[in-house]
Formats: structure tokens, sequence, C-alpha cells
């Protein structure tokens, strides 16, 4: 009885050296695939960097930095500037931008503290859904709907009101232009900063907000001075990764921007910005010099998504520190 006592006890410690031996391999298993798909990731950005800058370099080495400002665009001739591509997405991006922002956070606020769970549970998936609509259907939308109602009564209203300003500048317009472009970018973007702004407010401890108020802050205090701060740095991020969609969107800006050469003052002209210009010319590229100034423009847009990526990390740091210095 003795004997098939210890041999009894003796199980469970031969039980716990072969659990801690799994979870060491396992852990180690874990640790190589995180290493392997983070490998994998930068050998992917490696290469298309790489690919982008090789394809380019005919171009660059044509043309050099001059090629940022010249706004020409001929291929007949040989003639190729990204000046007023580069404008076209800056300004279409911050228009998307300017009003996406706010309207994401609003909607992201209105969902995480004032709206009733049922209306909730229904405007949540909806607004959501909005990302999963294809670019080429919100192109078409622009097209047949958007474009004539602006061109029919918003575009006139904003020069009649505001026409001492260069932007709401001249008419009449074609109902295609920068000013659809930025709207059509803010419909794609809204759905990505109030999703994620949306968690983020409803992550932040309830115990917090329920301290303020009982300190005798009122709903606007505790949304300025507890829930705010506590989310500003992923806010941030989350308006940065709308920003990346907005500048790399080519197939719905392609369909409304109306593929103009010059650059105008007014939000209602005609432009381009560098996504649409590739996507729109690349197939049909017949020189050597014209396919290496579309990759110059990749080579471009890729830069500043790099700089754009660089700032969302830096703002993201500076928000956390503060965050951590007022604690």
């Amino acid at each position: 009885m003795s004997a098939g006592i210890r041999t009894a006890g003796a199980r469970p410690a031969h039980t716990r050296s072969d659990t801690r031996m799994a979870d060491r391999f396992g852990d180690g298993l874990l640790r190589g695939l995180c290493m392997l798909a983070a490998l994998l990731a930068v050998l992917a950005i490696a290469a298309i960097s790489y690919q982008v800058v090789h394809r380019a370099s005919p171009s660059v080495s044509r043309f050099g930095l001059g090629f940022l400002t010249h706004s020409t665009w001929q291929p007949n001739f040989g003639i190729f500037g990204a000046g007023t591509f580069i404008y076209g997405t800056a300004i279409t991006s911050l228009l998307a931008m300017v009003l996406s922002v706010p309207l994401g956070i609003s909607i992201a606020l209105y969902l995480s503290m004032v709206a009733p769970r049922r209306v909730r549970n229904v405007i949540g998936p909806l607004v959501e859904m909005l990302a999963a609509i294809p670019s080429v259907i919100l192109g078409f939308w622009g097209i047949l709907v958007l474009g004539p109602f602006l061109q029919a009564h918003v575009e006139p209203f904003l020069h009649s009101t505001f026409g001492f300003l260069p932007i709401f500048g001249p008419t009449p317009t074609t109902g295609s232009g920068l000013f659809i472009a930025g709207l059509i970018l803010t419909i794609m973007v809204v759905p990505i900063i109030a999703s994620i702004s949306r968690d983020l407010f409803l992550s932040v401890p309830r115990e917090l907000q329920d301290g303020a108020t009982a300190l005798g802050a009122t709903p606007w205090e505790v949304l300025r001075g507890v829930v705010l701060p506590s989310s500003a740095s992923g806010i941030a991020a989350a308006a940065f990764l709308g920003l990346g969609r907005a500048l790399g969107e080519a197939i719905a800006v392609t369909q409304v921007v109306g593929a103009g050469n010059l650059i105008h003052a007014s939000l209602f002209q005609t432009g381009d910005t560098l996504a649409s210009r590739i996507a729109d010319q690349f197939q049909g590229a017949t020189t050597r010099l014209q396919i290496a100034s579309l990759f110059y423009l990749g080579l471009i847009l890729l830069v500043i998504g790099l700089v754009a990526n660089l700032a969302a990390q830096f703002i993201t740091r500076r928000f956390d520190v503060s965050r951590v210095a007022a604690r």
C-alpha cells in the first residue's frame, strides 16, 4: 500500500514537469511566430520600397527634386511634374480630415455616452457599415447623386455666401472637382475614426467618470476633463489612420475629381491626386519615362505615408507622456 501511495504521489510531479515543458514549448513557439510575422512585415515593406525606388529611378535621375514643384504633365512631350497632384492630395485629404475628425468624434461620443443601448445597437453597426462599402460604389454615387446635388444647390450657395474667399471661387461648376473628392473621402474616413474613438471612450474606467460626477462635475466637464484626456492618444492615432486612408484612396477619387492638370485656388475646380493619377494612367502608360514618373508619384505617396505615421507615433507618445506626468 505504501508503494502504491508513493507511486500515486509521484504522478502529479511528473505531470507538473510535463506541463512546464509544454508551456515553455508553447511560449517559444508563440515568440517565434510573432517574430516571424514581424519579420515578414518588415521584409514586405522593404521589398515594396525597393521596387518603387528602383522603378522610379529613371524619372528621379531625369527630373530630380524639381519634379515635386513642376506642375506640367505632358506624356507626349516627355514632361512630367507632380506639383498639381501633391496639391490635390493635400487639399482633398485636409478637407476630409477637417470634416471627418469632429464628425467621427461626435458620433463616437453620442454612441458611447449619450445614446440609449437600443439606439446604440442600431446606429453603431450602420456607421461601421460605411467602411464596408466598396470605394467604386461610393464613386458611382458621387457621380450620379452627390455631384449633381452639389452643383445645383451647395456650391452656388457657398459661392454666393463666401465667394469673397478664393476657395469658394467662381462658378459655374461641373459637379466634379476637389470639393466633392474631399466629401467622398470624408464619408470613407468617418467610420474609421468613429469606430475607434467609440471603443476608446467605452474603455475609460467608469469609476473615474463617476468620481468626477460625485465631485460636482457637469457632463461636459467629465467629458473635457476625464474622457477626452484619457483617450487623446488613441484619438490622434485614429485620425492619422483615417488620414492614411484619405491619402491612398484612388478609385473613388478618380471618378469624381475631374483629372485636372492645373492648380486652382477654388475647391470647385477639377484637380487630381497622386493615387488617382497612378490608377488612371498606369495601365495606359506608353513610354518608360512615363512609367517611371508614375512610380515617382508612388514614391512621393510612400514618403508622405511614412511621415504621417511617424507624426502619429510622435503625437501619441507626447499625449502618453503628458498624461503620465499629470498623474
